[in-house]
């Protein structure tokens, strides 16, 4: 046997265990005789011996403990212990008006997390007892449990053990999907093993005990102590914590507010296994009864709106992932709200759609409706639906013009197109022959516009369009875009006249109020806008459309800007403007139309949408008057009662009771009528009291005309 010297030894290491450094061959004398003897430079190479297990063994071992390396690398890229500290559930959050009312909340009830050394010893033990009895002496995977509960569901005796233990449920909540595969049991095993070499015992059952679910939307054992019983978790009595940890299993079908009889059997398994793991005697166990609940149900009124809907993405933005339950408030203005609510319970809708959208200049939205009924139907057409703009969009069309250098008083045919491949008509086919540009915007001629679309080409329109914050696909080499038949929502098409509006664009519309613009975003972030005369002749055109054209039902007696829309064979009907003057200025826009895009019937943008709009400008900005009477002035409370802002219009109810009458209406009370020593009266009862009044005297009602 050939014995290597140290310094030999030493260079052959560097490829063990990956490979064996071939052997030098050896020379032969011709004709293969005798081996020649090896000169002293040559290496003495050892001869072959076979592998043997230990070989294998050493180098599978090797390359074991390499993958081990890179998994544990992956895992902490990609599965950082600091997300197992975060909640698994979005926490809840409550959206306010810009006075402070709650009218929407939304998320999971959760709340700060425990702390091991601060809970009753009764606590951890029920959770243990019946999730995973062997937590304090296992590695993150606990085979006795697992093949005891194998056991278990073979026998069908009922199981009081889960076969994961919960360092394997915590890995599966914080890092996994809840897919049902062997892929996933084998990581969620790794991703144990890997959560008990970085944390202590403590912290893993902390962070399992603050996330777990136990139905009702509560996450966390915190949310389910103050849920359920009404009291800290560091206060709960021993029935209590039997009942919290039995939930565990089956949050939603076991809920103790759902169905009683079942979590109090599951409690009854949640004693046996704490007696079982030597933490109660059987005489403790059988003395303890079911736990009484305590549900303050004040945190538990799920609400949405269409404003809701919106804004609560933007509100999950604004917020880091944390346990704490927010309270934002939001720009909807609860008296504009009430007012957008009631012009459109007012409006003869028949089985047509509606929505409404009113915000400043700067893209604050104040008011939204998405639809007739956000519990029929909570598809909000303000920002979802993409409709047909008809002939609002000529705004773009008309504003290309008036940047070439045309103006107001210029001439243009209106006149049938009997040329060219595209031959639009105006409406009722009215022509009036060579008008100037302000009357032929005035008149929504749809001849003019594709005229005006033909001269400055599409690329100047569309130009415009986007300048305002027109994102949606816009058709080129198209002359039909000049009447709106591409198709955009109605808060882009609202935010580009808001842009108009305050001469700043693009407006981005936004439901949280923004911090004011750094003179370096002032710099470097600087809006566009129109030249002073561009703009003035704008505002004209759009004032003109109001008091002399198509949009005369929408006129008021401050100014007013807008224009109206109507889609191919009345599919759409629209109105879109603004009124009042500096910080009261207000840019609504209204649609009307069939979700199936079926044609409406004897609706234009210059009727219905135009007599909605009126009506709410003469009291969000004309009159500025409350839209109910005023109520009794109380600070608003965050934690209360959610009060909803877009439900439909209550109708008042008459109840004929004998003699009298009764009416019952959600706004103004119960008002009951009767008589009194033959003097007909009204006794009104509400929020303000009870007030007794004379009735007048009734006359008939004069037929209509």
């Amino acid at each position: 046997m050939l014995d290597l010297t140290s310094s030999e030894a030493k260079r052959r290491r560097w490829y063990w265990p990956f490979g064996r450094k071939k052997a030098a061959e050896t020379a032969f004398y011709e004709p293969y005789g005798d081996a020649i003897p090896p000169t002293p430079e040559d290496p003495i190479v050892p001869l072959d011996q076979p592998r043997t297990k230990l070989w294998w063994a050493t180098r599978g071992l090797a390359a074991a403990l390499f993958v081990f390396i890179l998994l544990v690398a992956y895992l902490a890229i990609t599965a950082p212990l600091s997300k197992s500290l975060q909640p698994i559930a979005p926490p809840q959050i409550t959206l306010l008006t810009s006075d402070g009312q709650p009218f929407a909340r939304n998320g999971a009830v959760v709340d700060e997390p425990v702390r091991v050394a601060e809970l009753p010893d009764h606590v951890m033990q029920a959770f243990m007892a019946i999730e995973d009895r062997r937590f304090y002496s296992h590695w993150g995977v606990d085979p006795r449990g697992f093949a005891r509960a194998l056991l278990s569901n073979i026998s069908g005796s009922g199981m009081t053990q889960g076969g994961s233990t919960i360092t394997q449920q915590l890995a599966k909540t914080t890092f996994l999907t809840p897919e049902r595969s062997l892929t996933r049991k084998a990581r969620e095993m790794l991703i144990a093993f890997w959560l008990e070499a970085w944390l202590t015992k403590d912290e893993i059952l902390e962070r399992y005990l603050s996330n777990v679910y136990f139905g009702d939307n509560v996450y966390g054992l915190r949310a389910a102590s103050l849920h359920y019983y009404y009291r800290q978790p560091e206060k709960l009595k021993l029935d209590q914590a039997i009942m919290l940890a039995g939930l565990v299993q089956a949050p939603s079908r076991l809920a103790p507010t759902r169905n009683p009889e079942l979590a109090a059997k599951r409690a009854n398994l949640v004693k046996a296994a704490m007696v079982s793991a030597g933490y109660l005697s059987q005489q403790e166990a059988d003395a303890i009864g079911t736990a009484r609940l305590d549900v303050r149900a004040k945190n538990a009124l799920p609400t949405g709106t269409y404003f809701a809907d919106w804004a609560m993405p933007q509100a999950r933005e604004l917020t880091d992932l944390s346990y704490e339950k927010l309270n934002l408030t939001t720009t909807l203005d609860s008296r504009m709200q009430e007012i957008a609510r009631r012009a459109v319970a007012r409006a003869p809708l028949g089985q047509a759609q509606v929505a409404l959208i009113a915000m400043r200049p700067d893209g604050e939205v104040v008011a939204m409706i998405g639809g007739k009924d956000y519990a029929k139907s909570s598809f909000n057409r303000v920002t979802q639906a993409k409709r047909q703009p008809g002939s609002t969009f000529k705004l773009f069309v008309w504003l290309a013009a008036l940047r070439s250098g045309m103006q107001p008083d210029d001439l243009i045919d209106d006149t049938p197109i009997t040329k060219g491949g595209y031959l639009p008509k105006n409406a009722g086919e009215n022509y009036r022959g060579s008008i100037t540009l302000k009357e032929a915007f005035a008149k929504s001629s749809n001849v003019a516009a594709v005229r005006l679309f033909g001269q400055l080409g599409d690329r100047a329109v569309i130009r415009e369009a986007r300048n305002l914050g027109i994102k949606s696909r816009l058709a080129e080499d198209d002359p039909s875009l000049a009447l709106g038949t591409s198709t955009m929502t109605l808060m882009e098409l609202t935010a580009a006249y808001a842009g108009l509006a305050g001469n700043k664009w693009p407006v981005e519309p936004y439901a949280f109020k923004r911090d004011s613009q750094s003179w370096t975003e002032w710099l470097f972030d600087w809006p566009g806008r129109y030249e002073s005369k561009t703009h003035a002749n704008m505002e004209a055109l759009l004032r003109s459309a109001v008091n002399d054209g198509t949009g005369r039902r929408a006129m008021l007696s401050i100014p007013n800007y807008g224009k109206t829309g109507t889609s191919q064979n009345n599919r759409d009907a629209l109105f879109v403007g603004y009124a009042g003057d500096g910080e009261d200025r207000l840019v609504v826009g209204v649609w009307i139309g069939n979700d199936d895009n079926t044609p409406l019937k004897g609706v234009s943008g210059g009727s219905l949408p135009a007599r909605i709009w009126k009506d709410f400008m003469q009291q969000a900005v004309q009159a500025k008057k409350p839209a109910a009477t005023a109520k009794p002035d109380r600070k608003p409370d965050p934690e209360g009662p959610v009060t909803p802002l877009d439900l439909p219009e209550i109708p008042e109810i008459p109840v004929d009771v004998g003699n009298s009458e009764v009416r019952i209406n959600g706004d103004s009370g119960v008002r009951i009528g009767t008589e009194i020593g033959g003097v007909p009266v009204d006794l009104k009862i509400n929020g303000d009291g009870v007030a007794i009044e004379r009735r007048p005297e009734q006359t008939p009602a004069a037929p209509d005309r």
